[in-house]
């Protein structure tokens, strides 16, 4: 029902009075439920019906019923029906109206029975109607929170209020309806089968990887039972979200495709899956089930099976690249429990898996935290997941661009809504109008008046100011207030433009001059130059699209965008770097069309009209029943609210300055046109006459020349490295006299040191030379600081120490950690690191203690 929000609180005007859905859904909150109960799933289908302002609860309770006894035949006796606690109006209809006996009513409270739609926004009481399986039970002492009982699959939300932020509700100036049958319930209901997995949705795909893992699922154990039943589920995901676009990543929505596909297939290497199924043992298996779920959903969604292609092709990519680190990601959580589990049993604590392991499997190994939280547990170790989380957030904010959004005065956005019409947008025609200040905002507080050097946000009856919207940033430019013989008296610098509240259009600037008031006239100008570099930019990227579709294939789509005056960047769906070749290739495209000088063409149509004509719509964007569409004839046409050239020969030139990939599956194109490929070009020019001016060559020369360089640099680090081992096998000279020996019967040399601020390479080859020197049974720890916040270190033992049961990877482990780090390696060598220099020392004595501790029981 989000969609529907801005309805429900009279924000935007109601398109119909009521509507219906079946609405597709993913939920991952609880995915640890999924095949544990009977009704869990990540992908579900919600149906529903509305009511704007129409009917409300009698005609809803009334259909709901009429919809479950007559129209699906359920037995009025096996129905049961919460209310809120204080609603006593649906209680009357229930039982009076409907006729449903009182004992089959219950009352429960606002966890059950209030439904919000947020920390603020629509809500009200609901209305349940449950099916019980055993009747035979009784009426006495019922709770409908018994699963082995009573399934819920139909909700009415009596959609009344809205939840202010100091928590208060107040009625709402039309009462709505909101209601959501479950799909997937409703089956298993008329199907009579004893688990939502088992109906004709899903067991299918229970079925094929039963045959691909050669089980038989009616004869399987509860364990089978459970990992086929997350296959099932998961699978249905998977295939509708990347039908739908979403492909896998770290990020966002392309997150939890990847965390699915990824429990998925842990969960078939559970089963004993090998292979394709058609042979093939090193190859992979979700596709195989996926394509019973395409053909499952061809007579409902005509879209999926039209994808099937991409969505196989992604699923094995993604499988098989997983796999590659899954063994190994398998092997170091093994180790990683088990190293908790001993130091468990040494001090009696708590088993306990670091937050720093956690991470180290998911930014490694791609294992998704999750995955490692039910392995650990399946062994009683908990997760430390504040410290994974705190992990995550130090690399988000090496990654994260800051994401600013416009909100109006919270206490006040109500009363705006109200009062302030959407605004009138005038800039596909001029870049200039007068307007009337109809709203002020200083901290997102409305006020009368701003005076100068305020921030300020203004809210005006009509603009000529584009809004931020489709990826094309806001106009820039400036409000002026004029009186007299065009004398000027307040000066506003407009640098963002937004929407709020439906299609509001907020003025982000600052006042320069003078003192702006509500109600004043003010002349809006539009930056020109600007503007131009926006439409360029705009007009290159519906190019930009269309030729990547030709280039690489139609089933690429866009994943993203952002036009700004200067550069275009657009995101789009490919499992590979584009080829030099390809690249010349768009750009001889675009650039062709260009020089052809075609003329757009841009008109308004209804949404189904543009869909049929071809017109390419953005997946995830939200279009009314209107839409504007941008062709430009024979090459593109866009469903568009931008701004754009009137003829691509203004876009003069265009050119790919980078193409990289931003997460799996998704590729980026940086590209510019117009003045800005002018300057670009301009650029570039100027660096290569002063490259060639320090390098004393001619253009064609400069390649050849860095080419030398370069060789002369390795050739001269080469020297310098050999220089370092040296020096660090002289240093590891000096102190091989500091060797002591442990144990009686075997005696064991141990060298445990620090090396100053030697380098890693340096001092792995010092270990080398120590263990070497030492002779047989030695082992030698050593560690150093070779920069500012890192700590290097390097454990190498003897073969003999080996024998022993003693392995250098397992050993540096818990050492590196007093450091702040991590690693592992070779039962004979192994390497880590840290980022806590002032623990060296420490982290140096527990290691020689616990050399002297292990060897001394070892070798006596």
């Amino acid at each position: 029902m989000l969609q529907f929000k801005p309805i429900f609180l009279g924000k935007v005007p109601r398109q119909v009075p009521r509507a219906v859905t079946s609405q597709r859904c993913i939920r991952t909150n609880d995915v640890e439920n999924v095949g544990r109960t009977s009704r869990h799933h990540t992908f579900f289908e919600m149906l529903g019906n509305f009511s704007f302002g129409d009917y409300f609860k009698k005609e809803a309770i009334q259909w709901a019923w009429e919809l479950s006894t007559v129209e699906f035949g359920l037995p009025a006796n096996r129905l049961w029906i919460s209310v809120y606690e204080d609603d006593d109006e649906a209680f009357e209809i229930w039982n009076k109206e409907v006729g449903v006996p009182v004992e089959y009513i219950k009352r429960m409270g606002a966890d059950d029975n209030f439904w919000n739609s947020g920390a603020t926004g629509p809500c009200g009481p609901c209305s349940e109607i449950y099916y019980d399986f055993h009747p035979d039970r009784g009426c006495s002492d019922v709770d409908l929170g018994d699963d082995t009982r009573f399934i819920e699959f139909y909700n009415l939300v009596f959609m009344q209020y809205n939840k202010k932020d100091d928590g208060s509700l107040e009625p709402l100036k039309q009462k709505n309806i909101d209601t959501g049958l479950g799909l997937e319930r409703i089956a298993r209901i008329l199907q009579k089968v004893p688990n939502n997995y088992e109906t004709d949705l899903i067991f299918p795909i229970i079925e094929k990887a039963s045959e691909l893992a050669n089980v038989s699922y009616a004869q399987s154990n509860d364990r089978t039972k459970l990992n086929l039943k997350i296959i099932g589920d998961h699978l249905r995901a998977i295939v509708y979200l990347i039908s739908d676009g979403v492909f896998p990543s770290n990020i966002g929505r392309g997150y939890v495709v990847r965390r699915l596909i990824r429990r998925a297939v842990r969960t078939g290497r559970l089963l004993g899956i090998k292979g394709d199924g058609r042979g093939n043992l090193e190859g992979a298996f979700l596709p195989s089930i996926a394509e019973k779920v395409i053909e499952l959903s061809t007579h409902i969604d005509s879209d999926v099976k039209a994808r099937e292609q991409r969505i196989l092709e992604e699923l094995k990519r993604e499988e098989l690249r997983f796999v590659q680190t899954l063994e190994r990601g398998e092997k170091l959580l093994d180790q990683m429990l088990a190293d908790a589990l001993s130091s468990t049993r040494e001090s009696g604590s708590v088993p306990r898996l670091s937050g720093q392991d956690a991470f180290l499997l998911y930014d490694t190994f791609g294992f998704p935290v999750e995955i490692t939280k039910e392995v650990a547990e399946e062994h009683a170790i908990s997760v430390d997941m504040k410290g994974f989380d705190i992990e995550m957030e130090n690399q988000r904010r090496q990654s994260q661009a800051a994401h600013n959004s416009v909100k109006l005065s919270v206490d006040d956005s109500a009363d705006l809504a109200e009062k302030i019409p959407d605004t009138e947008f005038l800039g596909y025609d001029t870049l200039s109008a007068k307007a009337v200040v109809e709203s002020l905002l200083v901290n997102g507080k409305p006020v009368i008046k701003v005076s100068k050097g305020s921030d300020v946000e203004v809210l005006l009856n009509r603009t000529p100011f584009y809004a931020e919207s489709g990826g094309q940033i806001g106009d820039y430019g400036f409000l002026y207030v004029t009186q007299g013989t065009n004398q000027q008296t307040a000066v506003v610098e407009v640098k963002d433009v937004k929407k709020s509240l439906g299609n509001v259009f907020v003025h982000k600037g600052t006042i320069r001059e003078g003192v702006l008031e509500v109600g004043r006239e003010v002349e809006a100008i539009v930056d020109p130059k600007l503007r131009q570099g926006a439409k360029v930019h705009h007009t290159a990227t519906h190019l930009l699209q269309a030729a990547l579709k030709k280039v690489i294939g139609q089933e690429t789509s866009q994943a993203g965008s952002l036009v700004a005056f200067d550069r275009l960047r657009f995101d789009f769906n490919f499992h590979r770097p584009l080829l030099d070749t390809e690249v010349e290739e768009i750009e001889r495209l675009i650039n062709g069309w260009i020089g052809d000088a075609s003329l757009l063409q841009t008109k308004v149509m209804a949404l189904d009209d543009a869909k049929r004509a071809g017109a390419i719509a953005m997946f995830g964007e939200k279009y009314g029943e209107q839409v504007r569409v941008v062709e430009v004839p024979g090459v593109s046409m866009e469903l568009c609210g931008g701004t754009h050239v009137n003829n691509t020969a203004e876009i003069r030139a265009f050119k790919i300055i980078s193409e990289l990939g931003i997460a799996s599956g998704i590729r980026r194109i940086e590209a510019v046109a117009g003045e800005a490929f002018i300057e670009y070009i301009n650029a570039r020019d100027s660096y290569m006459k002063h490259l060639c001016s320090t390098l004393k060559v001619k253009d064609e020369e400069v390649t050849t020349r860095v080419e030398g360089l370069l060789e002369d640099l390795r050739t001269a680090r080469n020297e310098i490295a050999n220089l370092r081992a040296k020096a660090a096998v002289y240093k590891a000279s000096t102190i091989s006299s500091k060797a002591f020996t442990v144990g009686t019967s075997n005696e064991i040399r141990v060298l445990v040191e620090s090396m100053d601020d030697m380098d890693a390479d340096s001092l792995k080859s010092a270990a080398e030379y120590l263990v070497d020197t030492l002779q047989d049974p030695a082992a030698v720890v050593l560690g150093s600081c070779p920069d500012e916040g890192k700590v290097s270190l390097i454990a190498a033992f003897s073969q003999g120490v080996v024998d022993l049961g003693i392995q250098a990877g397992k050993f540096i482990g818990p050492i590196a950690k007093l450091c702040g780090g991590g690693g592992g390696g070779r039962p004979n060598f192994a390497q880590a690191g840290g980022r806590k220099p002032e623990n060296l020392s420490i982290a140096l004595e527990k290691a020689r203690a616990d050399l002297v501790s292990v060897l001394s029981e070892k070798a006596s």
